[in-house]
Parts: structure tokens; C-alpha cells; sequence
């Protein structure tokens, strides 16, 4: 008999499942068959295949060879099955013993010379390989680290098919690789470097805690894209599971940096506002991949100059930022991509954007207010935290005022503010108050009705809508925690109903 099964992954959005390759060799006229919706890169993968057998020192079977991926119906793409294909084809030629094959999950690609180059996606892969019981992968030496992220199996670390199949063969074995450790961390940007700007910190300060989102407008210089990309640092590190999620995603985008393969802080994405649908959200003709939503993950997403972004590419981001997953269906199948992220908009108030305000500026109230619209109702009223920075004054900037709180300082409050919050809702699902539904937000932890009064008369007179009555609930509930208190009171409520209906002036 020469059939032969070996064992790899394909990838659908971040999450793996497990291919069997079987190689069918018999008599006939040679040539090779490939079955089980291989896309045009797994049908190349052929020649790759057969040249680097033979540049190892093998030669191809002059056969018949089918090659079979199994689930049959699931689509194949990319090109980390090239290993498991070679291997598959040198087992049923009898170089490698067919036993030794059936366990080990092999990924890579091949060059023609035989070496085994980097894939993305290892991560989710491997993490479907110990899922399915799978104890041991081969992995490319430079995907190694990033592969022995998942406790529990065995990481063998090749640079070329020669080695993995002296491995195989038992001539000289592989060994389990130990990941390295990461480089040192880079501190991020300071919040200590922002100069005034109170009601900016605040707002920063209160979405970090809440885990709300965020609009700020304002002057040029005034100091939005510098406090945008400070909140990150706000955060708290990622968890073990967050960490790990944040990492499959980069590896899938193949966005993971070398020499350190576990993200532990939060990714802060910021794409150029030419950016198209598919590259916020994610997709792609063939091969879906995540856009910068997703890439954002358990971070940070910010939209500079908001304005400017197609209004149909910013009305995409309105069902993911709901429901924290964004589905992409394709003819050929769909891909789910997580997408917990908070979002940070930040526009100037008209189109010319005059660094002078209001005295300089140029453009017509009409215009003003068409600048303004290109920000759609409905996905501004996601957005919790709404904030106008004036210019910085020569007073803030010149005189030396006492210097304002640095990150750290900052950060202790947060995650103290999150700690109390996540007490509060431990057995309810949500970790962060902008996560919890409006429904149990009211009848678990309602608000006293003296404290409602100004957000129930924006309420009855339109200045709010029901979603945005909730938001300022949540708001408030951030707010008390932030100041240690047992429940909102009418300050919080006041100062998340101000925080909620704040415009750009028209």
C-alpha cells in the first residue's frame, strides 16, 4: 500500500481547524492530482513541493500522486501546507516511516531549495493542534517562538525538509525548542507631555476606566492625536487569554513583530483616513484577512481627522463596535474576527481647520455644518465620551504652570476604577461597564431618581436618545468608581450628561 496521512492547519479568520493530507501513489501515468478546494497558492504548492524534494536529495515519485485535503469541503488556502504535503508524499514513497507521520502537525513553506520558510497564523494553528489532541508540532525555526506560546505541546523548531525528515526517519532527531525571552518593552508616550488641557485628560482618563469611546474635537494643536495616543497606556496589560488572542490576530494580519511573538500590552491602530471598508474592517478577495478593527483588538482603534474617511467606511464600524465581532462573508465562505475595541474619533471643527478658532476661519456656517454630518447620527451615538479641547493658552504653554499628572499616576486609577467595576459585575459576563446591556444596568444597579433629573429632561426634550440615555448611565457608573463612591450621584450623572452632549459649534 502507498498511502500515507499526515497532518496540518487551515485557518479560518483566527481560528484553526485540522487538515488531514493523504497521498494516494499509484500505478499510471505520472502526474499529481490535488483535491479539497485548495485556492491558486495551495495548487503552486505542487511545484514548490517537487522541487524541494528533489533539492534534498529525494526523488519524486514518477506516479500517479493524489493528494487529498480533508474536510474536503472546508476552503484551503495559503501556503502552510507545503510541509505537510512533501512529508506526505516522501511517507508513501517509503523515505520516511508512515507511522511516524500520523501524529506530528507539520507547517511551513517550502522554498525550492528545500529550506522551510515563515507562515502566519502559527499560533491559531497550534492552538487547534493541542485542541485536537496533537502533542507535537514542526514548525519553521523563525515561527518557533511564537508556536511554543501554547502550553502543553512539543515545538520542533526546522530550517529545511533534510531536517525534518532525518527527524522522522530517526536519524537525527529535533529537539523540543524553548521559547526565548522577549525583548524589553519600549516605554509608550507620556501623558506628563500634554500641556492643559483638563477636560481632554479627564475624558481620556474616564474612557481608559470605562472602556468607552471617545470623540474629540477641537483646533489644530490643541492636543487630540497626542491624548489619543496616550490611552493605551492607560490600559492594563493584557491577561493570558487577551494576550493570546491579540497575538493569533497579528499573526494572522502577519503583523507580529520579530524577536517578541506575545503582545502584553494593548495595540493601538491608527489607519490613514484613505483607508477603504476592507482595511478598517477587514476582508480581501481572496484570502479574508482582519483590518484595523480588528488588529485593535483589546486596544485601541483612532480615526484622526474623522471627517475625512468615507461616510460609508466609518457606518461599517457600527455593528462591530456593538456586538465586539465583525463577520466577513465571502462567495467562497466567511471568517469571524473579534473586535473589542475601543474607539477614539478625533475631527476639527471645520474643513479649514484654522489654528487661529473661530476668527480665522474662513468657511460658512453651511459648511461648517456639512463638515459635521459627514459624521453619521447613528455612529455617533455609540460614541459615550463627546469633549471639545480649546486652544492650548500661552498660560498653559509659557508660564509654567505645576505640571500635570504623568501616566503612571494616572494609570493606578484606572485599573483601581476597574477592579471596582469588575467586582460589581463578576457573574454577569461583562468585565468593563460600557459592556453591560442597558436592561441589567437598570435593574441591577439602578441610579436614584434626584440624580437623573438633568439626563431625564434631555431625554423627554430629544437631546438624547434611549441608547444615549444608557451610555450616560454607564458613564456615571465609571465616573463613581473613579471617585470610590458607592453609587452615581447627581455629580457623576452631571458630568457624564456633559461629557455625552457636547457638540462642535456650529
Amino acid at each position: 500500500m502507498s498511502l500515507a496521512r499526515t497532518w496540518s492547519v487551515g485557518l479560518a479568520g483566527v481560528q484553526g481547524a485540522m487538515v488531514e493530507v493523504e497521498v494516494d501513489l499509484a500505478s499510471g501515468v505520472p502526474t499529481v492530482v490535488l483535491v479539497g478546494l485548495p485556492d491558486a497558492v495551495v495548487r503552486q504548492s505542487v511545484d514548490r513541493v517537487r522541487a524541494a524534494v528533489v533539492n534534498s536529495g529525494h526523488e519524486f515519485p514518477l506516479r500517479r500522486v493524489t493528494i487529498g485535503l480533508s474536510p474536503a469541503a472546508m476552503p484551503k488556502q495559503g501556503s502552510g501546507f507545503d510541509l505537510a504535503l512533501a512529508v506526505a508524499v516522501l511517507a508513501g514513497a517509503g523515505v520516511v516511516p508512515r507511522d511516524a507521520v500520523t501524529d506530528p502537525v507539520l507547517l511551513g513553506e517550502l522554498g525550492l531549495d528545500g529550506s522551510l520558510r515563515t507562515v502566519r497564523g502559527v499560533l491559531p494553528s497550534v492552538l487547534a493542534a493541542a485542541a485536537a489532541g496533537h502533542r507535537q508540532v514542526v514548525v519553521p525555526a523563525d515561527n518557533a517562538d511564537e508556536a511554543a506560546l501554547v502550553a502543553g505541546v512539543e515545538v520542533l523548531a526546522a530550517h529545511s525538509l533534510s531536517e525534518v525528515v532525518g527527524h522522522l526517519a530517526g536519524r537525527a532527531r529535533l529537539r523540543g525548542h524553548v521559547r526565548r525571552p522577549g525583548p524589553p518593552e519600549r516605554p509608550g508616550p507620556d501623558l506628563v507631555d500634554v500641556v492643559g488641557q483638563a477636560a481632554g485628560r479627564r475624558a481620556v482618563e474616564v474612557a481608559a476606566a470605562g472602556g468607552h469611546h471617545l470623540f474629540l474635537t477641537g483646533p489644530p494643536g490643541a492636543g487630540k492625536t497626542m491624548l489619543a495616543e496616550r490611552l493605551p497606556g492607560l490600559l492594563p496589560p493584557l491577561d493570558e487569554r487577551a494576550a493570546l488572542e491579540v497575538t493569533a490576530i497579528a499573526s494572522v494580519a502577519g503583523t507580529l513583530p520579530a524577536g517578541s511573538p506575545l503582545a502584553t500590552r494593548p495595540p493601538f491602530e491608527a489607519p490613514h483616513h484613505s483607508a477603504t471598508t476592507a482595511a478598517l474592517v477587514g476582508g480581501g478577495s481572496g484570502h479574508i484577512r482582519p483590518g484595523a478593527l480588528c488588529r485593535a483588538h483589546r486596544g485601541v482603534l483612532f480615526l484622526d481627522e474623522a471627517p475625512e474617511f468615507p461616510r460609508a467606511v466609518l457606518d461599517s464600524l457600527r455593528q462591530p463596535l456593538e456586538r465586539g465581532q465583525v463577520t466577513i462573508h465571502r462567495a467562497n465562505g466567511s471568517a469571524t474576527f473579534p473586535c473589542r475595541t475601543q474607539l477614539v474619533l478625533a475631527a476639527n471643527p471645520c474643513p479649514c481647520a484654522s489654528a487661529a478658532g473661530d476668527t480665522a476661519c474662513t468657511c460658512s456656517p453651511l459648511e461648517r455644518r456639512r463638515y459635521q454630518a459627514r459624521l453619521s447620527g447613528p455612529l455617533l451615538d455609540r460614541v459615550d465620551l463627546r469633549v471639545d479641547l480649546p486652544a492650548v493658552t500661552r498660560a498653559a504653554w509659557l508660564d509654567g504652570l505645576a505640571p500635570p499628572e504623568a501616566t503612571a499616576v494616572v494609570a493606578r486609577r484606572v485599573q483601581q476604577a476597574r477592579a471596582v467595576s469588575a467586582r460589581r459585575l463578576a457573574g454577569t459576563g461583562c468585565a468593563l461597564n460600557s459592556q453591560v446591556p442597558g436592561r441589567l444596568l437598570r435593574e441591577r444597579w439602578p441610579i436614584e431618581r434626584r440624580a437623573l433629573v438633568l439626563a431625564e429632561r434631555a431625554l423627554e426634550r430629544g437631546a438624547l436618545s434611549v441608547r444615549g440615555f444608557d451610555r450616560v448611565w454607564r458613564v456615571a457608573w465609571t465616573l463613581a468608581d473613579l471617585a470610590g463612591a458607592n453609587r452615581p450621584g447627581p455629580e457623576q450623572v452631571a458630568e457624564a450628561l456633559g461629557m455625552r452632549l457636547q457638540r462642535v459649534a456650529a
